[in-house]
């Protein structure tokens, strides 16, 4: 039998694949000091060792606007993710890291404008696609729409796809917020 981390010969009816060596997608919630430089360190972190972000979004959370909470997008094998979610845990302003892919059913959303300049035909498309994917006209002039539309990733991409095939388009997407489901909640 091969080696965990081997592949298997060529020709064989099988291969092992190492669980370790699996790039998988993860997304953090990270609870934070609201106060200047926190970002950036956090950000200092992931760029200091090559880590990648997909997404990253920052907001306040509490009423005195003292905690924020950062939601960050990224992919890496099991032994980086256990990496990056213990050097978070070990800055200074963070008061928890919570790797939602792994606590649970989480639900994760993005909001995207997508502008388009299309006439005639395209016009009338980019409007039946729009219906379909249930996302809403922002603005409009004679030759451009800006659609507001929100959902998954996977969602958000097939539409922008779409779009970029009646016209020119203009994208401007929030990032990933996630929460997680049921009664636990991510609390300071």
């Amino acid at each position: 039998m091969a080696k965990s981390g081997t592949v298997g010969q060529p020709g064989s009816a099988y291969m092992i694949v190492d669980q370790d060596k699996a790039v998988r997608r993860h997304t953090f919630a990270v609870i934070v000091d609201n106060e200047p430089g926190v970002l950036a360190r956090v950000i200092g972190l992931f760029s200091g060792r090559g880590y990648n972000i997909e997404s990253l979004t920052v907001s306040t959370v509490t009423a005195d606007e003292s905690v924020s909470r950062i939601n960050i997008v990224t992919t890496g094998t099991e032994m980086v993710i256990e990496q990056i979610k213990a050097q978070l845990s070990r800055l200074v302003p963070v008061h928890d890291v919570h790797d939602l892919t792994l606590e649970g059913p989480h639900v994760e959303r993005e909001l995207a404008l997508i502008k388009v300049r299309a006439k005639d035909h395209q016009r009338r498309e980019s409007l039946r696609i729009a219906d379909v994917f249930d996302a809403k006209v922002a603005d409009t002039t004679l030759e451009s729409f800006v659609f507001i539309i929100d959902g998954d990733t996977g969602k958000v991409d097939s539409f922008v796809d779409l779009m970029r095939a009646l016209g020119d388009v203009e994208v401007a997407r929030s990032g990933v917020v996630a929460i997680g489901r049921g009664t636990e909640m991510v609390t300071v």
